[in-house]
């Protein structure tokens, strides 16, 4: 197994940081760096940039429109992008949804879905979790009824993940209750401006409404709509879950907050501290042990044989060093991030409050926020079950 990069490898990685750094726009970079509030035109405008490159779907074999990149060239990319400071791609359209269109759309869909994912001008919202259906998502609820030529959907959706910017929505439905729970379920694809659709923001800890529920009251959907065959909207619901739990991970994000943490260590004082430099250290082992994970998959990618299947693994360790770097940037700044002043969120300051900094002012939202990444896209408990399952034997 071999996980260093080769010279055509690293041609490539300096390749793509010259163009990120020319092309990234600089406020956008600051808002990151900082974890400054990121508007819906800061994303999507980064999301065009990518898309007129043709790099929004960075992941996309050639066929479809993407650079075809093999998986070392893919992390090269993220990794580029998130050290310099550029905003996360929203996955919903190019990492999550593309790839079941890409792998069981007709081709009418295909033509018709994927080149507004690819520039990024469409904005698509995952519509899995209901109230009673998270990490369990076999027991959908929201259910699609066949009338002629169209589904009428009802039901509810919740903890969509800035679903009040979405224009188009990918949902599970339940078509059947006869078998299984899983053999009832359907993979269906709605406009969000179609009458009936109601989003309704969830105000949460850090006082953003990053999620929100939406609501379907007989929401007409044409059958041309439908995902495959219905009642097999399981087996494109595991397919994308796998793409999604990859991406929690976020190694390079990490790697990014790494250095993010001991800045702000620094600049209170305490990176002397050699209790605090050793939670420092512990964190960085994580990082680079969690890089090491990747590096194996990739390497085992490169090399054409079949990786572990992971991907649960990848986000229970990478969602809990989300939390424990959010954590230590919290316990660095001591009392100056408790505040959490809204304004300061928006214009980087900390008002009059003493010894307060622009980079204490969202530590405490941040943190807060946080708290999320061992539940969503399947509870970490879950997660360790599946792993246990089926890496374990």
């Amino acid at each position: 197994m071999d996980l260093a990069f080769t010279p055509e490898e690293q041609t490539f990685r300096e390749d793509i940081r010259a163009w990120v750094h020319a092309n990234l726009p600089a406020d956008i970079s600051h808002k990151v760096h900082n974890a400054l509030r990121l508007s819906r035109d800061d994303m999507q405008r980064w999301a065009k940039i990518l898309g007129k490159k043709g790099w929004l779907g960075h992941g996309w074999p050639k066929e479809f429109g993407g650079p075809g990149w093999n998986a070392v060239q893919k992390h090269l990319f993220e990794e580029e992008c998130a050290l310099a400071g550029a905003p996360r791609v929203v996955p919903f359209g190019p990492v999550m949804v593309a790839p079941v269109i890409m792998a069981f759309g007709s081709p009418e869909q295909q033509k018709r879905f994927l080149p507004g994912i690819a520039s990024g001008e469409v904005w698509w919202s995952q519509g899995y979790s209901e109230p009673g259906s998270g990490s369990d998502l076999a027991s959908v609820k929201c259910r699609a009824e066949r009338v002629g030529d169209k589904y009428i959907v009802n039901g509810q959706k919740t903890w969509t993940t800035l679903g009040q910017y979405g224009e188009w929505i990918f949902c599970l439905v339940r078509t059947s209750t006869e078998g299984k729970p899983q053999t009832g379920i359907s993979f269906l694809l709605i406009d969000m401006k179609s009458p009936g659709v109601t989003v309704r923001p969830i105000v949460l800890l850090d006082g953003e409404a990053e999620v929100n529920e939406v609501w379907f009251d007989n929401v007409e959907v044409p059958a041309g709509n439908l995902i495959g065959e219905e009642n097999k909207g399981w087996t494109y619901a595991k397919h994308l879950l796998s793409h999604e739990r990859t991406n929690i991970a976020d190694v390079n994000r990490a790697k990014r907050e790494l250095e993010r943490l001991k800045r702000i260590a620094k600049a209170e004082g305490v990176y002397d501290d050699l209790r605090f430099r050793d939670e420092i250290a512990k964190m960085e082992v994580d990082v680079v042990a969690l890089e090491m994970l990747v590096l194996r998959v990739l390497s085992a990618e490169k090399s054409g044989k079949n990786s572990l299947d992971i991907a649960g693994l990848l986000k229970i360790r990478g969602s809990e060093i989300q939390q424990r770097y959010t954590e230590l940037m919290m316990l660095a700044a001591g009392p100056f991030s408790l505040p959490f002043i809204e304004e300061a969120m928006e214009a980087g300051w900390q008002g009059d409050f003493p010894g307060g900094i622009p980079a204490d002012a969202p530590l405490a939202s941040t943190y807060f926020n946080m708290r999320k990444t061992t539940i969503y896209g399947g509870s970490n408990e879950v997660q360790r079950n599946i792993v246990s399952q089926f890496v374990l034997g």
